[in-house]
């Protein structure tokens, strides 16, 4: 443990630190491990170096945890556990300037006290194991690192972000050719074999070829192999992208919960935070 910052008195009976013990972390973040599926993952060798970790105590009994991914801002953070912690650790210790922030819906309020909070979609968790997974039928390839130039032409189509070849070297990606061309891919976020947890994502599928289940296929394939290692496999859906629900809920993932990821910029003052709640309540008006 490396700082410690006693909190204010709204929690005084709370103080918070960092740490890099991850025997504490990992039992704390199990207590969820379908919503803690990426922090867990970050608990691995090759990722827990590109984190930061706070966390708020009650006694020696953790109840907060924030952790912060390394990057260009804004940076990815995650909280978890009870809100009165999660603000403490947010405002003393893990404090970016901006973040995309993963928080169950009872923590957002605490959040926005030293954040501002941008609009953003319902997000729903769901997860499936070996007792609920349905295969879907259909034939996807295992796509190889050699394969990379071909997946970002695809995503392309569809995301901003670029992967490099260890992204399929490290991870499981599945696709589907037409005449050569690959018009859909599904493939993995993170992958933990010490927690035996995976996370699913960057499904995606050529507009011309959407509606013909390519993104059942894809993802059953993803999931049928993560399931030979892990116990557990989960993904991310928009709660209003109906279709991907119900295609998901077809192979057996379930809901396990919503939350809400959201893009936050750090608020300047404190009077800047005790104003947020008023200023939802009574909105300027603009005239037209």
């Amino acid at each position: 443990m490396v700082s410690v910052a006693r909190a204010r008195s709204g929690e005084a009976s709370l103080s918070v630190r960092f740490t890099t013990d991850r025997a504490v972390l990992r039992r704390f973040l199990e207590q969820d491990r379908l919503f803690a599926a990426y922090a867990l993952c970050d608990l691995d060798d090759h990722e827990f170096s590109r984190t930061r970790w706070g966390v708020a105590y009650e006694g020696l009994a953790p109840r907060s945890l924030v952790l912060e991914y390394a990057g260009l801002a804004p940076q990815p953070v995650f909280t978890m556990g009870e809100p009165g912690g999660a603000e403490a650790v947010l405002r003393d210790l893990i404090r970016p300037r901006a973040a995309y922030m993963s928080m169950p819906y009872d923590v957002l309020p605490a959040v926005e006290r030293v954040y501002r909070v941008d609009a953003g979609p319902e997000m729903i968790r769901m997860a499936v194991d070996r007792e609920t997974f349905r295969p879907h039928p259909g034939l996807a390839a295992r796509l190889v690192p050699g394969e990379i130039g071909d997946l970002n032409r695809l995503y392309d189509l569809g995301f901003t972000s670029w992967l490099p070849a260890s992204a399929i070297a490290e991870g499981v990606y599945y696709g589907v050719r037409v005449h050569g061309t690959l018009i859909a891919a599904a493939g993995t976020h993170v992958i933990s074999r010490e927690a035996r947890i995976a996370v699913v994502g960057n499904v995606l599928t050529n507009r011309d070829f959407r509606g013909r289940g390519f993104a059942k296929v894809t993802t059953s394939a993803v999931t049928q192999e993560l399931l030979r290692s892990c116990d557990d496999v989960v993904l991310n859906v928009r709660a209003d992208n109906a279709p991907a629900v119900a295609a998901y809920r077809t192979l057996g993932y379930r809901e396990h919960c919503r939350f809400a990821e959201r893009l936050v910029h750090r608020r300047a003052s404190t009077l800047d935070g005790i104003m947020a709640p008023i200023r939802r309540l009574f909105p300027i008006r603009k005239d037209s």
